[in-house]
């Protein structure tokens, strides 16, 4: 990740302009490159740095800007390119390149999900909601274009995939994230955990789900990118609402003991061993039928010799990813795949995968740092409980 951005030098890597980029520069974000966009991963202008966005998103609410995420819309369509109204067969097709039980997913509702390789592997998460026009889907911005390959590869000729590039994604997220929002937007207090819908703010359309990556109660809202910087200075406007950068939020979602993919897993790494074998539904594990089930489904009858934990370090200083976790006689028995200071831990934290005779937590272990040998101890996932607003939560 570069901090340096010099649009004067021929030699930079060309890199994609989210649509927030003056507003961010304006308010003393200090852009990075990530994901194949400038964004911002800090800001100066309130002082305090990443900790202080950090514990301000803890304590009030957080405004992150997470368009460069993928926004994707799969339906089926009339001739004229109106979604029909039965979408029987956009569920099916995507039944078979995700493990969800769509089938179930009802209107408005939203599913964390996986597009998984033949072999298990995973090729990146997701989230998926159910709407009148289709299925909406949310990728990682670092895997958006091969996952819309792989999905038009996979997908029949007659689903339409459509890419919603001309959508901002921005998040919403704290204990306070709900009032600032239902000012603007009263409607929305009445979601649950999981749950989106459509809404207006004054002529602009909006698409609201609650949920989002940092343990914290709050919401995601797509709208076209040319109302974008209206919405976020109307939330700013709210006392309790600051803009966060990417440090603050990596941070909140390692809290939170939520994976990044490329780092917590891959598509070298399966669902079991990832700890997100949760994705795949009690339907899709008895009757299968999506890519990667029949890699995937044994793993989870039998286990894995591995699996993702929490690992929480005595001090403050932090084991980044790569280093190596070593059992009570010092030899390597993992390697950490997150890790960082947790601000509202008050010490280090980090996640790994580590046989299950030292998944166990509690189990004691060392993380090798630049050949100091810091004690740490195995712990459950998440280490901030999450905040979730589950009233009438899907199900």
């Amino acid at each position: 990740m570069s901090d340096t951005y010099n649009p004067n030098d021929d030699e930079a890597p060309e890199t994609l302009i989210l649509p927030l980029d003056d507003w961010h520069r304006a308010r003393g974000g200090r852009m990075v490159e990530f994901a194949g966009y400038w964004m911002p991963v800090q800001y100066d202008a309130e002082g305090g740095g990443i900790m202080a966005e950090h514990l301000w998103t803890r304590e009030h609410a957080g405004l992150f800007d997470v368009s460069h995420m993928g926004q994707l819309l799969v339906r089926v369509e009339d001739a004229d390119g109106a979604p029909m109204a039965d979408q029987a067969a956009a569920q099916t097709a995507l039944e078979g390149l995700l493990p969800a039980d769509l089938a179930a997913l009802r209107h408005g509702r939203v599913r964390y999900s996986l597009l998984l390789g033949e072999d298990g592997g995973i090729l990146d998460d997701l989230m998926v909601t159910r709407r009148d026009d289709g299925f909406y889907l949310v990728v990682n911005g670092a895997t958006k274009w091969d996952d819309i390959g792989h999905l038009r590869e996979n997908l029949p000729d007659d689903i339409t995939l459509t890419h919603l590039d001309e959508h901002a994604l921005l998040a919403l997220q704290g204990p306070q994230a709900v009032e600032a929002l239902a000012a603007l937007v009263p409607d929305v207090a009445a979601l649950g955990f999981m749950q989106a819908g459509a809404f207006q703010w004054g002529e602009v359309a909006l698409w609201i789900s609650r949920s989002g990556y940092t343990g914290e109660d709050g919401f995601e809202i797509s709208l076209l990118a040319d109302d974008s910087a209206a919405l976020a200075d109307a939330l700013c406007a709210d006392p309790a609402v600051r803009p966060i950068g990417l440090g603050a939020r990596d941070s909140l979602r390692l809290e939170a003991g939520l994976p990044l993919y490329g780092h917590d897993m891959d598509e070298g790494v399966d669902p079991v061993t990832a700890a997100l074998d949760f994705a795949i539904s009690r339907r899709r594990r008895d009757t299968g039928g999506f890519i990667g089930a029949d890699a995937v489904l044994p793993l989870i009858a039998k286990g894995t010799p591995t699996r993702r934990v929490g690992l929480a370090l005595e001090g403050r200083q932090a084991a980044r990813e790569g280093a190596a976790v070593l059992d009570a006689d010092g030899a390597p028995i993992g390697t950490v795949s997150s890790g960082g200071f947790g601000p509202s831990c008050n010490h280090a934290i980090a996640m790994a995968a580590l046989p299950l005779a030292q998944a166990i937590p509690g189990t004691a272990v060392f993380i090798d740092v630049r050949g100091r040998k810091l004690p740490a101890t195995v712990t459950t996932l998440p280490f901030v409980p999450h905040t979730y607003h589950r009233k009438g939560a899907a199900q």
